[in-house]
This record gives C-alpha cells, structure tokens and sequence, in this order.
C-alpha cells in the first residue's frame, strides 16, 4: 500500500502527465453531461418502454452498453462513437484488401493523413443512416409513446438526425483531443467509460436481488464477485499472451564498428485479432432478429438468448472462424520474413526467405487456436455464468466476458502502460514491481 500511495504522489508531482489526466476527465465529464440531454420531441419521462425493448435486445443492448446508456436515454449522444468505429473498420478492411488503398497507407503522415479524413467523411454518412433508423426505432408502436404528440414529425426528423449526427462527430472531435492532449487513446477510453457507467447500477440491482435472500444470497454474491477477479485475469492473460521466437542478427563490420549480432525475440500475439471476431460473430447473430424486423419470433429467438445453447454453439464456431479469417487478413508471414532478411536477421536452425516464412505461419496457426478458442469461451461467458449462477442479473452478467470486458481490460492496460512509460522516463519506479514491465496492446479503434 505504501508504494502504491508513492506512485500516485509521482504521477501527480509529473505536471506534464498530471495535465493529461486532468484534461481526460474534463472532457470525459462533458461527455458523460451529454448522454443525459434528451432529444427535442421526446419526453424523457416516458422511455421506459424504450429502455426496456433495448435491454431485451442482444445487439441494442450491446449498443447501449458502448455508449453508455444513452442509446435507451434518446440522448443527443445516443449513437456515440459507433459510427465512427464502424467507418474505422471499412477503412481498415479497405486497406487490407486494395491495394491501391494499401499503398496510400504506406506513404507515412500523409497517407495517414488523408485516410483519416476519409474515415471523417464516412462517418458523416454512416450517421445519417443510423439516425435515420433510431428515428424509426423511436417511431414504433413500442416507443411512440415517448413522442410529444404536439412536437411536428418534419422537424423532429430533420433536427434529430442533424442533432445526432452532430452529436457524434463532437463525440469523436473528444476522442481526438483526448488522443492529442489528454492520456490514452480517446476513442477507446469513451468506449470504456461508457461501458463502466453501467457498473455501478448492475452491481447494486444485484446487490439488491442477493441481500433479499438473507445469507445465502450475501455468499453467492461474494462467489460472484471472486469470480468476476478470476475471469479478469484471465483475459489479462489472453491479451498480453505472446509467443517469442528467437532471431539472431548477422554482425558486421563497418570501418572500425560492429553493427548487429544481437539476438532478440519476435513476439506472435496469442489473440492477434483483439475483439474484432466477437464484433464479426455477433453481427452475424444479429441478422436473424433484423429479418424478423425485431420481433424476436421463430428462429431469432434462438439469437437473442445469450443463455441458450443453439445461441452458444453458432456463437462459438463464429468466433473461432473470424479469429482465423481476421488473423490471416492481419498477419502476414512472407512480409515478416523478408523485413528480418533485409535487415540481416534469421530465425535459428531455419533457413530465411520461404521457410522463414512457413515456419513463422505454422507457429502462428498453432497458437491462434488456443487462443481462438478462448476468446470464443470469453464470448459466451456470460450466458455460462447467468446459468451457473441462479438469480444472476442479466446486466451484471455481462460484465463476466464478452466486447464489453475485453474493451475495459485491453484499454485500461494501453492507458497503465502510457502512464508508466511517463514515469520510467522520469526515473521513478514504474507501476509494477520487479523485473516485469507492462505490456501494452493495440487500441480499441486501430485494433478495429
């Protein structure tokens, strides 16, 4: 305890890293202010209806859980960042799949620069859409209560989708700044604070179903809660997984110097694919229930229970071919070993160039399985749980696994991990003790 409260004194005396946390919150705070405004037209007294169909349902409730529960609010943030996040995951598979698109990729600054600004301009049109279909959403028979009868349906459509679209580009416009100026990456820590705004409401509508059972309810919520430790680290491990492959570099002599003739390792991720097969596989469940236009009857009602084993089977399988599909999409053994040939480096007891390359594939096969496997075992964890555990509330139990803890754990070990470098730079002791160094991993927006 006496060295945790001493790092806390160090980062504060940083007055560079103590700006930066002071400029996340404010703006954080401004965003959490702006899930709270409801939309012209709506009275905000009547979204029970709407926050009850959005509970109900497996991909608005993962919606609502990413920004926070301003989705059921009908906020002026009610899409977030999604949209932004959506059009970052076009990109990023354009990229991957044009090569023309490729190629602009690789130009440095200003082919970043310009693929940005093309992520900007679609997320206006993804936004548009979205807004146009929350309107409908809004304007069902379930939620129409929620409209103000007097309020004109032509400008309740225009200034909500101008509002929303507005409201989500000010959402990102927060996101860079946090990037720019604050600490971590924005678009992930809005993400993440979005989903823990949701935690302290889960944990007391549990808190009160167990403490109404006496002291049995009391001691399971206890197991709950030990539990939940055990399933966090274990995703801790399942991202800083890393397999190292040893590499040796050639020496050689130049003048009077030697260069090279280290050895270093090259680390293969364990789950090199982050959340995105999750996303993949539960946009592909989501289809059932967006045929029968969310009515949730006949086969949909099988993709919508996340506690049903039809679900948890199409589920799994989904998860562990995307993880594939995705992994192959990203990793690329050929072009890692002729970077490791171009600059002298080899891999021992195998031969550089193709062999270099299959070699590296063959391991990367072998440990994306394992590692696909239990990202599909982290998916369907909360239906596990909901079941194992008899009474569970359904939104404490999303908190067991899936995107929502994944997202959480993934970006509070890239923000830890920009926090210690900050203090490693300055000569104070990092946030961990010993020999062992936090590791970071791509964040929620690259990584989609």
């Amino acid at each position: 305890m006496k060295k945790f409260i001493t790092t806390l004194k160090n980062i504060w005396s940083i007055e560079e890293l103590r700006n930066k946390i002071l400029y996340t919150l404010l703006l954080l705070f401004i965003y959490r202010l702006g899930s709270f405004i409801v939309i012209p037209g709506i009275d905000p007294n009547k979204l029970d209806a709407l926050h009850s169909s959005t509970q109900n349902s497996g991909m608005l409730g993962l919606l609502d859980a990413f920004v926070g529960g301003a989705f059921s609010k009908a906020s002026i943030f009610a899409l977030g960042i999604m949209p932004y996040i959506s059009a970052s995951i076009f990109m990023q598979l354009v990229t991957i799949l044009v090569p023309q698109m490729a190629k602009i990729q690789k130009e440095g600054e200003s082919g970043r620069k310009k693929i940005n600004q093309w992520t900007r301009y679609l997320t206006v049109i993804v936004t548009l859409f979205q807004s146009a279909a929350y309107i409908g959403y809004l304007k069902s028979p379930a939620n129409a209560g929620a409209l103000i009868p007097g309020y004109g349906a032509g400008f309740f459509w225009v200034s909500t989708v101008v509002l929303l679209t507005v409201g989500t580009l000010f959402v990102m416009w927060l996101g860079e700044k946090i990037t720019d100026k604050g600490l971590g990456n924005g678009t992930s820590i809005i993400i993440m604070i979005g989903i823990l705004a949701r935690l302290p409401q889960s944990f007391m509508q549990e808190w009160t179903a167990r403490s109404t059972g006496g002291a049995g309810g009391l001691l399971i919520m206890l197991l709950e809660i030990l539990f939940l430790v055990v399933v966090i680290l274990g995703i801790i491990l399942l991202v800083l997984g890393t397999r190292k492959v040893p590499v040796n570099y050639a020496k050689q002599i130049v003048g009077n110097r030697q260069f090279g003739g280290a050895r270093n390792f090259l680390p293969l991720k364990v789950n090199a694919a982050g959340v995105m097969p999750i996303i993949f596989a539960q946009a592909i469940l989501f289809l059932p229930t967006f045929v029968t236009g969310f009515t949730n009857s006949g086969f949909a009602k099988y993709f919508t229970d996340h506690t049903n084993w039809i679900y948890m089977l199409v589920y799994s399988f989904s998860v562990i071919a995307f993880t594939f599909l995705y992994t192959a999409l990203l990793f690329n053994p050929k072009q890692m070993s002729d970077e490791l040939k171009r600059n002298n480096g080899f891999i021992p007891g195998v031969k550089p160039g193709k062999d270099t390359a299959d070699y590296i594939g063959t391991i990367m096969d072998r440990i994306t399985l394992p590692g696909a496997i239990l990202l599909a075992l982290v998916g369907i964890l909360p239906g596990l749980v909901e079941l194992g555990f008899v009474g569970m509330q359904q939104s404490f139990a999303t908190f067991f696994g899936g995107t929502s803890l994944l997202i959480m754990v993934g970006v509070i070990l890239d923000t830890l991990q920009q926090v210690e470098t900050q203090l490693l730079m300055r000569q104070y002791d990092g946030l961990m003790s010993g020999g062992g160094r936090m590791q970071g991993r791509q964040a929620v927006s690259s990584g989609m």
